[in-house]
């Protein structure tokens, strides 16, 4: 309740020092209730389902016991680590999460591979790893349909690949790959949307920069954070969306969300996919001088944690909990290296971020306290 508190009162005096000057009205604090009311109602929820319809199953389903964690231990297996791209908050996490349970488990990492989101390079890591041979894969690919052929090599071999959020085209759980692990992508984009309507009081034009490719996991948050603003403030107007590629996000964004705000002089907020792209939103705003911008976003990254820490351009978002979700894949793995059947999709819920809870939101995500520098941006 307490939290709940302050992030109304955060609500109220952000309202009150908008750019237009006017106090904060009834429907202010109405809009404010009703979003925070439609937060506590998913919270622990999983609202999405895996890219083939399938329910998920809680991390909790994946646990060894005692027993196997010796089991797995017994084998020296070696490990695999081959992420999309690599060097943010995210990114990093899942790495950190994966090592730790490896180590816990007597699992030998043999590689790490960052393909910074190209395809070719990806096939290429894959390829190179696959030569060492190792037992278990964890993967994320960077293009669902061009990666395909090359994770089909990874399941003939026998490697034991579970799937970070998105799989590739043409693959088969329980046959080509053991499971998928994601966050709540869709309750991401639901949480992100109920934020922004909470700063911007209902009402107000906005604009989307979305991930323009054929990634299950972005379209999720893209087409809930839609749907959730039509359904449910439909004062709120989206009157322009654009798509980046990357892979600089935040460079592209910044020039998308420049061409927006100088386009659309009344747009009142900018959805960005995710955390990386929302510091090019950031910075266009700035640029243009729109310090009263309301940004909004997925991922708890360090400098969107910063800014919402300060009161500044970012209002709020809906966080992964990466680390975690990187324990569980690690579970996985090793689970089917025993030779269980594990459940073929695994999710885990959105965490909604604000101003309020920033700090304790970081302990929660990355398992450590927030850096100093996070720390001493808070402004009380």
């Amino acid at each position: 309740m307490a939290v709940i508190a302050a992030a109304l009162a955060f609500t109220a005096a952000t309202a009150a020092c908008s750019a237009s000057g006017t106090a904060a009205t009834s429907q202010d604090a109405g809009v404010s209730k009703k979003a925070e009311e439609a937060l506590a109602s998913i919270s622990g929820k999983i609202l999405g389902k895996g890219a083939n319809g399938e329910e998920a199953a809680t991390p909790d389903e994946a646990k060894l016991s005692d027993a196997e964690v010796a089991q797995v231990k017994a084998k020296n297996a070696t490990a695999a680590i081959v992420m999309h791209y690599g060097g943010n908050d995210w990114s990093t996490a899942q790495v950190a999460g994966m090592k730790s349970e490896f180590a816990r488990l007597g699992i030998k990492v043999i590689a790490t591979t960052d393909a910074n989101f190209k395809p070719d390079k990806q096939v290429s890591d894959i390829e190179t790893v696959l030569a060492q041979k190792p037992d278990i894969m964890i993967s994320i690919p960077t293009d669902p349909v061009a990666t395909a052929a090359a994770y089909k090599k990874v399941a003939a071999a026998g490697v034991k690949l579970v799937f970070i959020g998105n799989t590739a085209k043409g693959m088969t759980v329980g046959k080509d790959y053991v499971s998928v692990v994601s966050a709540d992508d869709y309750g991401n984009g639901v949480v992100s949307a109920h934020l922004m309507a909470k700063a911007l009081g209902g009402k107000g034009e906005i604009g989307l920069v979305f991930h323009e490719a054929d990634f299950f996991v972005t379209k999720q948050r893209y087409e809930a954070f839609k749907s959730t603003i039509a359904k449910d403030y439909p004062a709120i107007k989206i009157v322009e969306e654009q798509g980046i590629a990357g892979p600089d996000f935040a460079g592209d964004a910044q020039t998308v969300a420049s061409a927006m705000l100088s386009k659309h002089p009344n747009l009142s907020g900018i959805w960005g996919v995710w955390d990386v792209p929302a510091e090019g939103i950031m910075a266009a705003a700035r640029a243009a001088g729109r310090t009263d911008l309301k940004i909004a976003t997925e991922d708890l990254g360090k400098n969107v944690a910063i800014a919402m820490a300060k009161n500044e351009l970012v209002v709020g978002l809906g966080a992964q909990r990466p680390f975690d979700m990187g324990v569980t894949q690690v579970d996985l793995a090793a689970g089917a290296l025993l030779g269980k059947k594990e459940p073929g999709y695994v999710a885990i819920p959105a965490l909604p971020v604000e101003h309020s809870n920033v700090l304790e939101a970081w302990k929660q995500v990355y398992h450590q306290d927030a850096p100093a520098d996070l720390q001493s941006s808070f402004k009380k």
